[in-house]
């Protein structure tokens, strides 16, 4: 009663300030602050004022009227149960047109005081100023130890203005402050009437995920959490303060975890900003004028709020089963193909007396699929043929044929021994550095990696801003520090067959290496010759992949996503290398070339990322060179590296140009090679036209379409290639091309759900997020990491194992293309 008549009191400031002492220096302060506008004990200059208190109630409107000569104060109580929590909402509307001062508006409570002007003013970018005569707020509501007690709060009405200011005050409760589970519920807001709610944590429940959604794309508007207590950030210049927190427009979702919040609940924080550039709408421009206020229109969003339970441990110990069985199936798969190869290569040995020293793969090679020899002249009947028109003079019969590269390598038509007359210790060797150079890159790019995707899931989980990293926020379940620990979950499949495949490359490395030291005949003189340098780096460079790929995927977003790509791009030109390298083993380019050419590809992509979006000038450069860098790798092609760049190219080349076409029209001398390089011509030159009349954003992927679409191209030339040569495709690679086929079309169908993309603002990669499809734990992009890395281990296999057909075929009968 003391502090209501206090409160009361119309007298002058003498008074007032005694009124003010009897409660404390503290107390004194603050309600001297709001009640007298000018102080405590300012002696002389305090000039009076009315103060005027009346006892309010809820859900009536008061009309009033505010001078600098007078102030209301209304008076309000309600009954705070310890187990139940209402909302308390303040709505003001000032109802006079040219107000030169503001109306201050003032809520004491027992623990928290709101103030906040009428006109409200928000700021934009630009520092451009938006008035806002009607505001809401909802008034924090603090705890209480009791069962049941009664508190009162005042709102302190006044301003400075000497002209009348008319002004409507409403308090009412608000209905379902308290958010049930799994119950959606419906409401506006606007940048000057924020909401919130509170979320009790069940019984049972640790983990829940808040959703917010709306069938408006605008305005944009931030979703928030934070702990229960005063006060709570609820402007679009403070929201960022403290909690976690992002933007949105359609959708957002936030998961939310019991361990952080101590009091077992939360408040859901929905704010509407003042301009819509954060979530990539348009913003008008306005000329900047001090002191100018612009009028901001209608930003009245309606939205929905629902808070359903996230998965509990079970589901995260299935989603990892799940994920480890996948993988360990290839595994045993693996182990029961060799075991069934073993047991049909020792009823071959049995049945055709082989020596019992002789390993299986040779002698599989030896005997073929259906355990009938080979004879050296069934393999390439069809090629021979075509050629009966030749007679053995045409070619040059010179003792300098078997020495001089030059005439070696531009025969007209190639077999494998021309191309593999270096010694094989020299060759094995150097395509060992292949393995070696991968593994230093590997240790050397992957470090500083996991270095920065640390820090980045440091500054999310301290900062609370979910606007860095680009998750699907509907399926990312956390585990620890980590965000989204699905997604860098099934990244374990790159991981582990990627160490399946250098297992299997390791055993034939052993089983050849075996048959050499014996002086095997197959060994050394047929089939295409065994380099595995090039194998162990497409192993390697797969497990990387995955690790990166996981490390991408702590925090996805513009900066990193070259995590994600950069051994992509080794893959796609590793396996090039190799199907080169098949053909061509003495003229295959170095580990050093290789590497450096990629290291190339990588600076263009960051360079793409940084510099490339909209940035015509750039896009003319990078055609321009990516049209030049594929005529001269045709060149390289098809001269077999028996050509100079220097100042008489441009010479030599019109020169070529003139005798082959119009001096008389000639065939190429090597057609095959010619076909493969002018559909290898027209596919970049549509890519770099594309490129440059759309100059897409997401550079990254541009670039390593480039690198799929030529690997694609080669296998494809490569395959055909070998049928029309009468070579024969064996079973077991047979069956890995037509699986691996269907995987990556499956895996392409994921990749292009797009659950997120950081080409565009956090809040419209969000638009994108879908619930997860696979366990209740797995989403599309998870599926597409399963599917693709199956995929890639498949077409290794294929690489591996396509011309074992040709194990017992002599080198002078395989053709080179």
């Amino acid at each position: 009663m003391g502090l209501r008549s206090c409160w009361k009191s119309r007298h002058k400031s003498g008074r007032r300030a005694a009124c003010c002492r009897r409660f404390g220096p503290g107390l004194a302060a603050l309600l001297c602050l709001f009640v007298t506008q000018f102080g405590c004990g300012v002696g002389a200059s305090v000039l009076s004022k009315n103060v005027v208190q009346k006892d309010a109630e809820f859900d009536v409107t008061y009309n009033d009227t505010v001078t600098s000569d007078n102030q209301t104060i209304y008076a309000f109580n309600h009954t705070v149960s310890r187990n139940k929590s209402d909302g308390v909402r303040v709505t003001v509307d000032v109802l006079s047109q040219g107000v030169d001062s503001p109306v201050l508006f003032a809520v004491r409570q027992k623990q928290a005081v709101l103030s906040f002007q009428v006109p409200l003013i928000l700021r934009g970018l630009y520092q451009r100023k938006y008035p806002y005569k009607h505001v809401a707020n909802t008034l924090c509501q603090p705890p209480t130890r009791a069962a049941s007690e009664t508190q009162y709060f005042f709102v302190d009405v006044s301003t400075l203005s000497s002209q009348g200011t008319n002004y409507q005050l409403r308090v009412s409760r608000v209905e379902s402050f308290t958010l049930q589970t799994d119950k959606k519920f419906s409401f506006t807001a606007s940048p000057s009437q924020p909401q919130y709610f509170k979320y009790d944590f069940p019984d049972g429940v640790d983990t829940v995920v808040v959703k917010v959604n709306s069938d408006m794309n605008f305005p944009c508007s931030v979703m928030s959490i934070q702990d229960i207590q005063c006060p709570v950030y609820d402007l679009d210049n403070n929201v960022a303060f403290i909690g976690m927190y992002q933007t949105m427009t359609k959708k957002g979702a936030i998961t939310v975890q019991r361990k952080d919040f101590p009091s077992n609940s939360f408040y859901v924080v929905v704010v509407v900003k003042t301009e819509d550039e954060a979530c990539g709408g348009p913003l008008r421009f306005y000329p900047l004028r001090p002191d100018e206020l612009i009028d901001a229109g209608n930003r009245t969003k309606l939205l929905d709020v629902l808070v359903s339970p996230a998965i509990n441990s079970g589901v995260y110990v299935k989603g990892m089963l799940f994920c480890l069985g996948i993988f360990l199936s290839f595994y045993l798969l693996t182990l029961l193909v060799a075991c069934i190869e073993n047991k049909r290569m020792n009823r071959k040995r049995e049945l055709f007396e082989i020596p019992p020293d002789m390993s299986p793969a040779e002698t599989a090679s030896l005997l073929g699929k259906n355990g009938d020899e080979q004879t050296l002249d069934s393999v390439g009947r069809s090629r021979q043929e075509s050629l009966s028109s030749i007679e053995e003079d045409d070619y040059d019969t010179l003792d300098d044929i078997d020495s001089d590269k030059n005439i070696v390598r531009t025969k007209k038509f190639l077999c494998v021994a021309d191309l593999a007359r270096k010694d094989k210790r020299i060759l094995s060797k150097k395509y060992q550095i292949y393995f070696w150079n991968i593994a230093t890159i590997a240790v050397f790019y992957a470090l500083p990696v996991i270095q920065l995707v640390i820090t980045y899931q440091t500054v999310v989980n301290v900062t609370g801003n979910q606007d860095i990293c680009f998750y699907n926020f509907l399926c990312a379940h956390p585990l620890g520090a980590l965000s989204a620990f699905n997604n860098i979950l099934s990244n374990l499949g790159y991981v582990m067959l990627g160490l399946l495949f250098l297992l299997i490359v390791l055993k034939r490395d052993i089983v050849h290496n075996r048959a050499m030291e014996r002086n095997d005949p197959n060994s050394l003189e047929c089939g295409i010759p065994k380099h595995f340098g090039l194998f162990y780096a497409m192993g390697t460079a797969l497990m990387m992949e995955g690790l990166l790929s996981a490390c991408y995927h702590v925090c996805p977003n513009y900066t990193n996503f070259q995590f994600d790509t950069s051994f992509m791009y080794m893959i796609a030109g590793l396996c090039m290398l190799k199907l080169y390298q098949k053909r061509h083993p003495d003229i295959n380019a170095s580990a050093y070339t290789a590497y450096a050419c990629l290291a190339m590809v990588i600076f263009f992509s960051v360079l793409g990322v940084v510099f490339g979006k909209g940035n015509l000038v750039f896009w003319i450069v990078f055609s321009v060179i990516h049209i030049l860098a594929t005529l001269l790798l045709s060149t390289q092609l098809y001269y077999m590296g028996r050509w100079r760049l220097d100042s008489g190219v441009l010479r030599r080349i019109v020169y070529i140009i003139y005798t082959d076409c119009i001096r008389q029209c000639s065939w190429p001398m090597y057609i095959d090679r010619m076909v493969l390089l002018v559909m290898g011509n027209i596919v970049n030159w549509s890519l770099a036209a594309y490129g440059l009349i759309e100059r897409p954003n997401d550079f990254a992927s541009y670039l390593l379409a480039i690198g799929i679409c030529n690997l694609l191209l080669y296998f494809a030339f490569y395959i055909i290639m070998k049928l029309r040569s009468g070579e024969k495709i064996k079973c077991l690679p047979l069956v890995c091309v037509l699986f691996t086929a269907v995987v990556w079309g499956f895996a392409l169908y994921f990749f292009f759900q797009g659950l997120s993309t950081w080409e565009k603002t956090p809040a419209e990669s969000r638009e994108h997020n879908r619930d997860c499809i696979l366990l209740s734990f797995f989403d599309d992009h998870d599926i597409w990491h399963f599917l693709s890395s199956i995929a890639m281990f498949g077409s290794f296999l294929v690489l591996l194992t396509m011309d074992d057909d040709l194990d017992s075929v002599q080198r002078d009968k395989i053709f080179v293309f």
